[in-house]
């Protein structure tokens, strides 16, 4: 069929064509952006889940929702060995930017202009192209203690946005990549901001450790945000994020053939975006039937073994290599740490190390003491099929 019109938008963070399944984190979310506006008290979420449960989808969902209340929004992805301090700063700057057009904040935001030097001081942030050519705000933000100096400024900020009738809207992706010292002032001035009802909120999503780093960072935590799961779709959402784009462009899919997707894919979203895009361009036609989708299942494998598995695998020293190697021989997970230190023959206490820089790659994860699982679905089935030649 005419590849021009494919629906199936399979990427990081592309967005479906239909978004199904998560209505009860939309809704809660909707509703908490309209509450904290007025100044009462709901909770901020972050997403958690596997790569390819479509958390960072779901976050750009959140900040067109939050722009639609009236929110500034400032969208921050957490790449590895980067400070909290260098992302923030050329958002904030420019949401007060966005705040100081309007005439009943200019001061409250002027004055958060001086808060924002004093912090950009005090961590030596790169000011590049965004300096601002205020005097810093001594006594705010300047202590050093980024605990305190990023509540100093979150506060600025929310009573910039409330003097303006708006909001503000912080959201992370990857939180599992930040500092725990940064993760521990983030939760600390979420909540600052919470107690003096501030129109601020925060949606972050982050691989499943992130409950139990946020409980380790600060015990409060679980009462300050809601933790939503994201896993795979159930069936019948499933359906309908292959079967409704095909129907909306006039085409259709035999029943057998959308079983064969939903058993491909185990109903992950980003792999369903993969097997929609591989059997509509394989199909010559209306109705996509099993052949086509058996064709597709070859040709999306490839594309993911070539492309989404090989470079996280890519990631990794050999000796790293060696030890998801014997994971996935065992099978599928999740896994005894201990079962993978008898397949290699090493004491799990001197494999600890290995395993700590992987998990910091965010290539597994403990679900539990003493378990493991990887990150990326199928990713057990991948090493299996290239492990004797790739590792």
């Amino acid at each position: 069929m005419d590849p021009v019109r494919n629906p199936f938008a399979p990427g990081a963070g592309s967005p479906p064509p239909a978004l199904v399944g998560r209505d009860p984190i939309i809704n809660a979310a909707d509703i908490a952006l309209q509450r904290i506006l007025m100044g009462r008290h709901d909770k901020s979420q972050i997403m958690l889940g596997l790569r390819g449960t479509g958390k960072t989808v779901l976050l750009n969902r959140l900040e067109q929702m939050a722009q639609e209340h009236d929110y500034v929004t400032s969208f921050i992805e957490a790449p590895e060995n980067k400070r909290l301090a260098d992302l923030l700063y050329p958002r904030v700057f420019q949401a007060l930017r966005k705040l100081s057009m309007i005439e009943s904040a200019k001061e409250a935001a002027y004055q958060t202009s001086r808060v924002l030097r004093s912090f950009a001081s005090v961590f030596k942030v790169k000011l590049g192209n965004m300096s601002l050519s205020v005097d810093p705000e001594k006594g705010s933000a300047d202590s050093g203690n980024l605990e305190f100096d990023l509540t100093d400024l979150f506060l600025s900020l929310g009573q910039a946005a409330e003097a303006a009738s708006r909001g503000w809207c912080l959201l992370i992706d990857e939180v599992q990549y930040l500092d725990p010292e940064e993760y521990s002032a983030l939760i600390v001035a979420i909540h600052r901001v919470n107690q003096k009802q501030l129109p601020v909120i925060f949606f972050g999503a982050g691989l499943p450790q992130v409950a139990a780093l946020s409980g380790d960072a600060k015990s409060y935590a679980e009462r300050l945000f809601d933790f939503p799961p994201l896993g795979p779709l159930d069936p019948v959402a499933a359906r309908g994020a292959i079967a409704k784009p095909i129907r909306e462009e006039g085409e259709s899919i035999t029943p057998d053939a959308l079983d064969l997707i939903l058993d491909q894919t185990q109903n992950y979203p980003f792999f369903l975006q993969e097997w929609g895009y591989q059997a509509w361009n394989i199909a010559d036609n209306s109705p996509i039937d099993i052949e086509d989708v058996k064709a597709a299942s070859l040709a999306a494998q490839q594309r993911l073994d070539d492309g989404f598995f090989k470079v996280r695998l890519d990631r990794l020293t050999p000796m790293e290599r060696e030890y998801v190697a014997a994971m996935a021989s065992l099978g599928s997970g999740p896994y005894r740490s201990s079962d993978v230190a008898e397949k290699l023959g090493e004491p799990m206490q001197k494999l600890g190390p290995r395993r700590a820089k992987i998990i910091a790659k965010g290539m597994i994860y403990s679900q539990a003491h003493g378990d493991i699982d990887f990150t990326v679905p199928m990713f057990d089935a991948y090493l299996r099929r290239v492990m004797f030649s790739s590792i």
